[in-house]
């Protein structure tokens, strides 16, 4: 029980969130403490200029005018914790102190009332500036803690209950109480049923908003949390398969597939289970790091995206999230530029006294179906279809063929179609090549060293 009251309070329940929640739940804190403070900067201006425009009724030889000085304080205070918000995490106990500051101005202004206008105390008690009390009380909701609400609403109470005992004790031959409501309306007299009224309308506003503001700090911890889990888990997809993920209006269900020309592309080292062998652990991840950092932003900058790593391989495919017009002669925009970037890793490599890398490339494009696979609890997407199996197959055909990248003719007759113009220049056609794992010889181009 004390602990779901310490959680209703917001001094407590957040121990099992993750740091890196809390921390972006704390930043929105912040956020939103200088959030208020412009808020009441703009209520302190917006006061004072209707003060100093509205007519003067209070009779012109009175000796003391409060009001331009509580203003004024009151705005010094709020410049202060503004700023004081953007350069420091605020503590509770300033925020505390603040929401009493608040209370006691906001108060201390409506009590100068009646020394302004020379009335019977009683006076202040019909100000409708007591209004403004519902701004600040409302204004706490803005740090989604309760506590801060419940406080501001229990000082208002007891402000307010002073001022009217004020009222009362200052009334010696007991004239200002009265039980005619008429008379209340239309003199300085007092109507204790009506101020009673005021305090159960702050404390019920208060209790309310507290209730209100629990409820929504729950579902801003949930979002917080399913926006942090969505930024992590949206690293181990491209952008726009996670944007699809996303946008979806259903979650993804196992058989929720699509049919689609597309290009598969598979990149890999060749000797690199050889190469590791004479590396340590570090210099492996290493490795995979450069070698990632080099060839995954080429393939995503020609709209190619990446399906999976597998050790020193990355499959990707062109065409697959959405259609394509030119899914072929992407794949071998990019099977090129792979190319030149190896050279250059190479030419840096061998400069540094380590041993070149071959990075060897291979494509191949036709009808696929994308979905969802796996069972309730693991799912995911996948690409299937000849395109991807063939693709993955003559990865090992380069070195037979003694090249780095290969095609099938397929995938060039699509490229051509497609505009790529540099096929001629650039791919050499083999004609009916027996690949390992494919039933039938297959026509391929291979990219001229």
């Amino acid at each position: 029980m004390m602990g779901g009251l310490k959680a209703f309070l917001g001094f407590g329940g957040d121990e099992k969130i993750p740091a890196r929640i809390q921390s972006q739940i704390i930043e929105q804190q912040n956020a939103s403490e200088r959030l208020v403070g412009w808020i009441q900067l703009l209520v302190v201006v917006t006061f004072g200029t209707l003060y100093a425009i509205s007519p003067k009724t209070f009779h012109p030889d009175v000796e003391f005018a409060p009001v331009p000085y509580v203003l004024s304080i009151y705005f010094i205070f709020t410049i202060i914790r503004l700023i004081l918000s953007y350069r420091m995490r605020l503590p509770g106990w300033v925020i505390a102190l603040s929401i009493i500051a608040d209370i006691l101005l906001l108060f201390g202004t409506i009590f100068s009332f009646h020394l302004q206008y020379m009335q019977p105390p009683s006076f202040y008690l019909k100000a409708p500036t007591v209004l403004y009390i519902f701004i600040f009380i409302a204004l706490r909701t803005l740090r989604f803690e309760a506590r801060y609400i419940l406080l501001s609403g229990l000082a208002a109470v007891i402000g307010w209950a002073v001022m009217v005992g004020y009222v009362v004790v200052m009334d010696d031959m007991n004239t200002m109480v009265t039980r005619d409501y008429v008379r209340y309306l239309t003199s300085n007299s007092v109507l204790i049923g009506a101020e009673f009224d005021k305090i159960v309308s702050i404390i019920l506003v208060s209790m309310i908003l507290g209730l209100a503001v629990v409820r929504a700090r729950t579902l801003l911890i949930q979002a917080v949390s399913q926006t942090q889990a969505a930024q992590s888990l949206s690293r181990f997809f491209s952008d726009d398969l996670a944007n699809q993920i996303k946008s979806s209006e259903s979650d993804a269900a196992i058989g929720d597939v699509v049919s689609r020309e597309a290009s598969i592309l598979n990149v890999d080292i060749r000797g690199f289970t050889p190469l590791t062998k004479r590396s340590t652990p570090e210099e492996q991840i290493a490795l995979i790091t450069q070698y990632h950092a080099r060839i995954v932003p080429i393939i995503s900058g020609l709209k190619g995206h990446v399906d999976k790593f597998t050790g020193d391989g990355i499959m990707a495919y062109f065409g697959v999230l959405a259609p394509s017009e030119t899914h072929a002669a992407d794949a071998l925009k990019v099977m090129e530029a792979i190319m030149v970037a190896s050279d250059d890793w190479n030419k840096e490599r061998i400069d540094q006294g380590l041993d070149p890398v071959v990075i060897h490339a291979s494509c191949a494009s036709g009808p696929i179906v994308f979905g969802v696979i796996g069972e309730e609890h693991r799912l995911e997407y996948t690409v299937i279809g000849d395109a991807a199996n063939v693709s993955a197959k003559m990865e090992k055909q380069t070195k037979l063929e003694g090249v780095r990248a290969i095609a099938t003719r397929e995938t060039l007759d699509f490229a051509i179609a497609q505009g790529y113009d540099t096929a001629e220049q650039r791919w050499e056609l083999r004609e009916k090549r027996d690949v390992a794992g494919v039933d039938q010889p297959l026509d391929v181009v291979v990219l001229k060293e």
